[in-house]
């Protein structure tokens, strides 16, 4: 019996030394990372929320170009246009020229970005011309364009455009006046092609030519290069979408980081407790989300002091903690209960474990997955949330830049120059999804039961 027994036992020791470990053991947390690296969705949303926040952090210190400086050169430029310009002599004051050729409506010398000079003759039976510049041609229905100039007498035949002179094509119109001053249907047309033109004392202000080179009027330059283009005010729509970066994430991020953390002691605390005092707790939850977000935005600000046209960084971050943590409480609330009546929070009591310990040692930590899932997503609502207040005026005011102010401000000139709305827009829209995605997959990573048995 004793020789069967030993040869029982000497072939399960030689099973045990030829078994094979066949699957590492892994934390929670190392396979979580695992099933998130499987979903190719949450991965390449990881990868951008990294792209945006290096194009945060480290892209003013690739492109340092100041998002308040105005290039009036390059205004409203959509990426990729033409940036050449000719050197022309410094501009002089003008005042007609005493007998320029031609007839009728005309140019006095070629028009460029600088100013356009016009002369005309007198109409039949005017009593003074009104000027107006169109960039459409007047077709039947008389539409001249907006006034630029009006003149009561035929004293005055001349007249210099400067005003917000683009490269482009623009139709001037000279239309004569009755002796009230009403327009009449006399009128003369020219269209005008004008090229982009600068001096060469601002070049060298600008940094566009160097000093030492020998550049004579009439050579050609480049302007500043904006590869996005620049906005209604010149200014480079990259550095701006950089610097609104900083205050879209700050408060897309710092708002969801300090209303979830609110409520996650908040609701640890309701849960733990129980009983009467979890009830109330959570009636006062309840109170909070029936509260008006907006009207509780403009009572901040008449709190904070901040009137029309100021930012309102601070409140609208002050309301988002004071009223968005409810959610995250309910949450928290609902992981506690479930893992309180657990055996090993039981035995944890029994060994003495107070209050505090169980919750920040035992109960916290193991709602990490869930609340990491709520803020992210947290984080795309927080950002929607400012690009919606920034853009009914109410969040970020200009000149501070945000996506949404920069949406507000693009808006205006959407139909003439869509590359304003469409860049600030795109930046909101691949975020908020980004995170959204994010946050899917992390939910998938971090839930086991969403894991499959093997």
């Amino acid at each position: 019996m004793s020789e069967l027994f030993a040869s029982s036992f000497a072939r399960i020791e030689a099973h045990q030394q030829t078994q094979v470990i066949s699957r590492p053991s892994l934390s929670y947390w190392q396979d979580a990372w695992i099933r998130l690296k499987a979903n190719k969705r949450a991965l390449v949303s990881l990868y951008i929320v990294i792209g945006l926040l290096l194009f945060t952090i480290a892209g003013p210190l690739v492109w340092k170009v100041d998002p308040a400086i105005q290039d009036i050169d390059q205004i409203s430029r959509p990426p990729g246009t033409d940036r050449g310009a000719i050197i022309v002599a410094d501009y002089e004051p003008w005042f007609g020229t005493q007998g320029l050729p031609g007839s009728g409506l005309r140019l006095a010398e070629p028009a460029n970005s600088q100013a356009v000079r016009m002369q005309w003759d007198a109409l039949p039976g005017a009593n003074g011309h009104r000027v107006y510049r169109n960039l459409f041609p007047v077709g039947s229905e008389l539409a001249y364009g907006i006034p630029l100039a009006e003149f009561l007498n035929n004293d005055t035949l001349y007249f210099e455009d400067r005003l917000d002179l683009q490269p482009g094509r623009f139709y001037y119109s000279v239309v004569a006046l009755d002796a009230r001053g009403q327009i009449t249907d006399q009128y003369q047309s020219l269209t005008v092609d004008l090229e982009r033109v600068t001096t060469l004392q601002e070049a060298r202000e600008r940094g566009l030519i160097d000093a030492a080179k020998n550049i004579q009027i009439g050579d050609e330059i480049e302007l500043a290069w904006h590869p996005l283009g620049t906005d209604y005010l010149g200014r480079d729509l990259l550095a701006r979408l950089m610097a609104g970066a900083r205050v879209s994430l700050f408060i897309g991020i710092g708002a969801p980081f300090l209303f979830v953390l609110f409520g996650v002691v908040y609701g640890s605390a309701a849960g733990f407790m129980g009983g009467r005092a979890d009830q109330l707790m959570m009636r006062f939850a309840d109170f909070v989300v029936a509260l008006p977000f907006l009207l509780f935005m403009i009572l901040f600000k008449i709190a904070f002091g901040i009137g029309p046209g100021e930012s309102g960084v601070f409140p609208m971050l002050v309301a988002m903690v004071v009223l968005l943590w409810p959610a995250t409480a309910r949450l928290v609330r609902g992981q506690i209960l479930q893992i309180r009546e657990q055996g090993y929070i039981s035995a944890s009591q029994l060994l003495g474990a107070n209050t505090s310990y169980l919750i920040m040692r035992h109960m916290i930590p193991n709602t990490l997955g869930v609340v990491l899932v709520t803020v992210t997503f947290a984080i795309p609502s927080a950002i929607f949330t400012e690009a919606f207040l920034s853009f009914i005026g109410m969040g970020v005011a200009p000149p501070t830049p945000s996506w949404g102010s920069m949406s507000n401000e693009g808006i205006k000139t959407m139909l003439t120059t869509p590359h304003e709305l469409f860049f600030p827009a795109l930046f909101i829209s691949f975020t908020v999804l980004a995170f959204n995605l994010l946050g899917d997959g992390l939910r998938d990573a971090l839930d086991a039961r969403m894991r499959n048995v093997e």
